[in-house]
């Protein structure tokens, strides 16, 4: 995805090869990684804020029958959730004030010099 991401602003700003970092900046957007992880902890947020009998906290203790394909398992979403917290410092007590926890997730926009 990331790849796909560059390939596209190298297009947009008409250049070949230049690093990634620079088209970043001169088109002031943020990393994708970091934008789907903004995304990824909202979610996480507004589940967390719901009561246990909504549906959609239910969902967070279903099990899926049936084998896991080969190689190196994915992440579940606990774990990746838990790996974001622990990157950028979070606690999940964070969550019940929302302005204070859209504030600490918020990706920031690169400023162009």
């Amino acid at each position: 995805m990331y790849a796909s991401v560059c390939t596209l602003y190298r297009q947009y700003c008409g250049a070949r090869e230049k690093e990634n970092d620079v088209f970043r900046e001169r088109l002031q957007v943020a990393n994708i990684s970091d934008k789907v992880r903004e995304g990824r902890l909202r979610w996480f947020g507004h589940v967390r804020r719901r009561s246990q009998a909504a549906p959609v906290r239910k969902v967070e203790f279903l099990t899926v029958e049936g084998k896991r394909g080969r190689g190196r398992p994915r992440l579940t979403w606990d774990e990746q959730i838990r790996h974001d917290l622990t990157e950028l410092h979070l606690s999940e007590d964070m969550i019940y004030d929302r302005s204070t926890w859209r504030r600490r997730i918020k990706v920031k926009e690169i400023q162009g010099s």
